[in-house]
């Protein structure tokens, strides 16, 4: 086998508390004029006045942007850039979900080369970007360790995928403690997004050994406590293995990259505006039934993990087991498809050509065990509509 290319943060802090230290963090990083990238949520909530106290109490100003939003769009990124060009700031402080951490990167980018957010998508490489220290809300996304962003063209709205090293954080201070007043929904939508992140790594045709021990430990841990964690919010230790799982499965397809499921993901929360994590759990089930048949070993290793298949059972029985599995956890977590989540027939069936096309052109159905085609993409849009 080549050999692996392993990107992680610089500094990286798990924990109860890690979010605390974001003060020593700057100063470890020599950092001393910090912009704070978050939404209106947690302003509103005063995660973000809270996170600042420390910095202000040591003489450190740390202006904010505070106008995020999900599913991040050329235009909100190009506000927070505004702010970051009127300014004069040595990092970016991103507080949030994933579209908080994708904004700051994005900000990042354009803010040290210039330019728009469409020079930056695949197949071209971000080699650099101002610093970003991420501190991640939600148990779910990875953005705080990964190399990637994904920004909506607001005049296409088509999701943009931005690769590249200079897209990974410097610092991730990942604190479950900031995960517990996430409601059931999200909770599960983000849960269900990290358990995509890992399978997708373990199958993906870029897999590795590394990544492969990061992804299994994940599909362990969420299938262990993803249902206790919605079910029961203020339960602790579900609550900081939801975390810890989050953060490796974005460890795990941050180096070996997503597939199919991640590829048809985007379009739908593009043109239909579904949360992410929803609507990778939207075709979870349907996706993986598609494609375990060129890779049955791989997929039934995820089942016995998982704990929904034993040691002897064959590769096929726990295949089958997996997919039953996991149409099991989407109907226990109240995973809409698309047409109960308030999506029209019509429309669906519409952008059925453009949603395969923009699925095919982020490459990552490439990495998926079995290589789709648009009438293979276009198919399974179809079956994830019929339920």
């Amino acid at each position: 086998m080549a050999a692996a290319t392993v990107h992680l943060p610089r500094i990286l802090r798990i924990g109860a508390g890690a979010s605390q230290t974001l003060l020593a963090t700057l100063a470890e990083l020599g950092f001393t004029r910090p912009l704070l990238v978050t939404d209106p949520f947690l302003v509103q909530q005063g995660f973000a006045q809270r996170l600042l106290a420390p910095l202000r109490d040591a003489g450190i100003a740390c202006p904010m942007f505070g106008d995020c939003v999900p599913d991040p769009t050329t235009d909100s990124v190009d506000a927070c850039l505004n702010m970051v060009r009127g300014g004069d700031f040595d990092c970016l402080v991103a507080l949030g979900g994933g579209s908080s951490l994708d904004t700051a990167k994005a900000v990042s980018v354009l803010a040290l080369h210039g330019g728009v957010m469409r020079d930056y998508a695949v197949p071209a490489t971000v080699s650099s970007g101002l610093p970003v220290v991420a501190i991640p809300t939600t148990a779910g996304t990875g953005a705080e360790v990964t190399r990637a962003a994904v920004i909506t063209d607001t005049q296409t709205q088509e999701k943009m995928l931005c690769m590249g090293l200079g897209l990974v954080p410097v610092a991730a201070l990942v604190d479950y403690e900031l995960t517990l007043s996430m409601p059931r929904r999200l909770t599960a939508d983000t849960g269900l997004d990290s358990l995509c992140h890992a399978l997708e790594a373990y199958v993906s045709r870029k897999a590795h050994p590394f990544t492969d021990s990061v992804a299994l430990t994940a599909l362990a841990s969420i299938s262990q406590h993803l249902r206790t964690a919605c079910d029961d919010p203020q339960n602790l230790p579900a609550r900081e293995a939801m975390m810890l799982a989050a953060t490796q499965g974005g460890i795990a397809f941050a180096n070996a990259s997503v597939t199919l499921i991640h590829g048809m993901s985007r379009p739908v929360g593009a043109l239909f505006h579904v949360p992410h994590g929803l609507s990778n759990a939207m075709l979870l089930p349907e996706v993986t039934a598609w494609s375990v048949s060129h890779a049955p070993q791989r997929y039934a290793q995820c089942a016995r993990v998982m704990g929904l298949a034993g040691p002897d059972d064959s590769d096929a029985q726990a295949v089958e087991r997996l997919v039953s599995g996991l149409r099991q956890l989407t109907a226990d977590l109240n995973v809409p498809g698309p047409r109960a989540w308030g999506i029209s027939e019509g429309a669906w069936f519409d952008a059925l050509d453009t949603m395969a096309a923009q699925a095919l052109a982020s490459g990552s159905p490439a990495n998926n065990p079995r290589i789709p085609n648009a009438e293979d993409i276009v198919g399974l849009y179809q079956r994830v509509w019929s339920g």
